[in-house]
């Protein structure tokens, strides 16, 4: 077990064209709760990369991809950097995402008190403040949202990768993220063999974060669902059908989530979205699973009709 004195906390934010102001804020709430900043850019535009040179903090480096590598990969890199700077522990950002000022610290807090812990996540509310996300664990079959309160700790089944804290001795363990996912699952696929590994996952209701979604918003029956693009549908699609095909995923995992990505399926194409593009994207993501077309998807679609 690591003691708070003995933790080097580093984060990693992977950019793809940011909006500079979301940025800005994220990296002043960010700076003061860690001893360096990694700044992983996925091919931004040349005004903003001289946008993100400009704000980024004394204790920060920027790494420059000069290509969209995915979040994965992206993900990746920053961890290798981490890894060179003595990182003890790394936490992990979308761009969008603000944490509050006690954040890091609570994570680490939950994370030092049990040795078999992989990650620890956040609550998140939605930056649009649409609603506060609680967390799932899988009971019999079945994704079950938990809400977890200030002081308490919940064990869960996975946790979304932006403001999630990993022990560096942990990846040592389970490996870094799937690069052959590029987007999408690729924190779930993490946490899934984090579980089959032995270790657990816990979401931590004192520490507190804002995060985008999604694009937009629909309501269908009664529930509020983020919409992104056809595109990311594919993503989703594709690679949780991959997930699927694993061999150590189990049993229970694999009829829930077939229940759930055939439920996305359904929804986004004919009630939400852009529904018939969804429809063909998310179509050819269950080829492309079933198949184990990987990637990203302009480097696989070549030939593909």
């Amino acid at each position: 077990m690591i003691h708070e004195k003995e933790c080097n906390v580093i984060a990693i934010i992977v950019t793809f064209d940011p909006e500079t102001e979301v940025l800005i804020a994220l990296l002043k709430a960010i700076e003061p709760q860690v001893t360096d900043v990694i700044v992983v850019d996925n091919g931004s535009q040349n005004n903003i990369i001289v946008r993100i040179q400009q704000v980024i903090p004394q204790n920060g480096v920027l790494i420059e991809k000069g290509y969209n590598s995915g979040v994965a990969t992206a993900i990746n890199t920053g961890i290798a950097e981490a890894s060179k700077l003595g990182a003890s522990h790394v936490v992990l950002f979308d761009q969008d995402s603000i944490p509050a000022p006690n954040m890091v610290y609570s994570l680490l807090t939950a994370i030092n008190e049990r040795d078999d812990v992989a990650a620890v996540g956040p609550c998140y509310s939605d930056i649009k403040g649409q609603n506060t996300s609680p967390f799932v664990r899988l009971e019999g079959f079945t994704l079950k949202r938990i809400t977890c309160k200030d002081g308490e700790v919940a064990n869960v089944s996975h946790l979304i990768s932006s403001g999630c804290l990993i022990s560096m001795d942990v990846l040592k363990t389970i490996g870094d993220m799937q690069d052959s996912l590029f987007i999408d699952y690729v924190d779930i696929e993490w946490c899934l063999r984090a579980v089959h590994k032995g270790y657990s996952l816990l979401g931590v209701g004192s520490a507190h974060m804002q995060h985008d979604l999604g694009d937009d918003f629909a309501c269908v029956f009664g529930r509020t669902l983020p919409v992104h693009s056809p595109l990311r549908q594919y993503y989703f699609i594709r690679n949780g059908v991959w997930v699927l095909r694993q061999s150590w995923v189990s049993n229970r995992w694999r009829i829930m989530d077939l229940r759930r990505l055939l439920s996305k399926y359904i929804i986004y194409s004919f009630f939400a979205g852009e529904r018939f593009k969804n429809f063909k994207m998310m179509s050819l993501g269950i080829w492309h699973g079933l198949v184990g077309k990987e990637g990203p998807r302009e480097n696989i679609s070549k030939g593909t009709s």
